[in-house]
């Protein structure tokens, strides 16, 4: 049996416009021991000015291993999302990642389906998928560096879609990210859903939805930031059940939308974790 290991996705500094080191401090100051930073291509005035958490791709790899390093953390994964049947924009921008991935020390990247074109059919959309995922496969091979798919576009907001576009390319460096906030506000049990794809998962967003918000938004939207696990309607019990019985390591890399819910939700999974795992 695998590892399981909590993690924090950066994104929740963008409500507090904390910086990548702010947002890198608290996770080491919480007891994170992994991180999942952004990255973007060029330059980005917010994230330069230090009120945005997002790396630039043009900045040197290393800084990002060693501002994990320093401060003790481990990156489970670059949060590298790019619309995947727009092959203008994707195709280069992931390889950059996948490449990028391999010098900073983050085993895989983290893409998903996206927005479409707004000309094409479902079946065009299809096609181009396979044709961006094909180009970044050839990269992420050789450098052993996983292309985990999340659950967030319009076609994998369904087990139907998912399992339809993980056969576009057959490659043992493509995988799932299952984020349960987002699987359950699109119609889904994202626990029975897990417990289908487990041995494809190898990492997960840890998110969890309010009950107002679920009142408010299933079905109309296929993701936003969670609330602190332990506050929405995620039965964290099951969750960590599953994850404990696959074969491999998984992050439970928590998304959430304030410094207090990351904290909240570190002491919430860490506890549950070590009570019902206390070897782990």
């Amino acid at each position: 049996m695998g590892n399981i290991q909590l993690g924090l996705n950066l994104e929740f500094a963008r409500y507090e416009n904390g910086s990548f080191d702010w947002a890198m401090d608290r996770a080491a100051e919480i007891g994170y021991r992994y991180v999942e930073p952004m990255v973007h291509w060029g330059r980005e005035l917010l994230s330069e000015a230090g009120y945005f958490h997002s790396r630039s791709m043009l900045d040197d790899p290393l800084n990002l291993k060693y501002a994990a390093e320093s401060r003790g953390l481990q990156i489970s994964s670059i949060s590298a999302h790019a619309p995947l049947a727009k092959p203008d924009i994707a195709v280069d921008y992931l390889k950059q990642a996948v490449r990028y991935a391999a010098e900073c020390g983050s085993p895989m990247i983290m893409v998903d389906d996206g927005p479409m074109p707004a000309w094409t059919t479902e079946e065009e959309n299809f096609t181009l998928m396979k044709y961006t995922l094909r180009e970044a496969v050839q990269v992420a091979e050789p450098r052993g560096i996983a292309i985990a798919i999340e659950t967030h576009g319009p076609h994998t907001a369904t087990p139907e879609g998912l399992d339809r576009l993980m056969k576009l390319v057959e490659s043992p460096v493509l995988t799932i990210n299952l984020d349960t906030g987002n699987s359950f506000l699109s119609g889904n049990d994202p626990h029975a859903w897990l417990e289908t794809i487990i041995p494809n998962v190898t990492h997960m967003h840890a998110k969890d939805i309010s009950a107002q918000d679920a009142r408010k938004y299933r079905g109309k939207v296929r993701g936003m930031l969670g609330c602190a696990c332990g506050d929405g309607i995620i039965d964290w019990e099951r969750i960590i059940r599953t994850v404990a019985g696959a074969d491999h390591d998984v992050v439970l890399s928590v998304e959430c939308a304030s410094l207090e819910a990351a904290v909240k939700s570190h002491s919430y999974l860490g506890g549950l974790i070590s009570k019902m795992h206390p070897n782990r």
